[in-house]
């Protein structure tokens, strides 16, 4: 049958299969010799690919919303920590131990701006 069963399906194929199938239930008289490809067992694989692929439709929908709030989750977090430095830069100042010690540089610690030369150069 398939070479690599782990790969999705296109869309057109399973298509062409659908339509297939609809096709071969107004076949009068189809009698198969193998068991397997009677018109009832072909109905009941395509019950139970509409069946998984609904479930997996209202997985992913449920994934994308963890995922989105998730998201949000950690924008509120990032947001509060940032808002908690400017709060302890504006309680203790821009030159505190305090400062310091949430991963922010001292205004001491930078180095201040020189003047830049100007002039030709030989």
């Amino acid at each position: 049958m398939a070479k690599n069963e782990t790969v999705r399906i296109r869309p057109s194929q399973l298509q062409e299969d659908r339509d297939g199938f609809v096709a071969l239930k107004n076949i009068t008289g189809y009698a198969p010799a193998n068991a397997d490809f009677t018109a009832v067992k072909i109905q009941t694989a395509q019950d139970t690919m509409v069946a998984k692929r609904d479930t997996e439709a209202e997985k992913q929908a449920a994934l994308d919303t963890a995922r989105d709030e998730a998201a949000a989750a950690e924008w509120a977090f990032h947001n509060a920590t940032l808002g908690a430095k400017d709060q302890v830069k504006a309680q203790y100042g821009d030159d505190s131990n305090e400062l310091q010690s949430l991963g922010l540089k001292k205004k001491s610690e930078y180095k201040s701006p020189k003047a830049k030369k100007t002039g030709a150069q030989p």
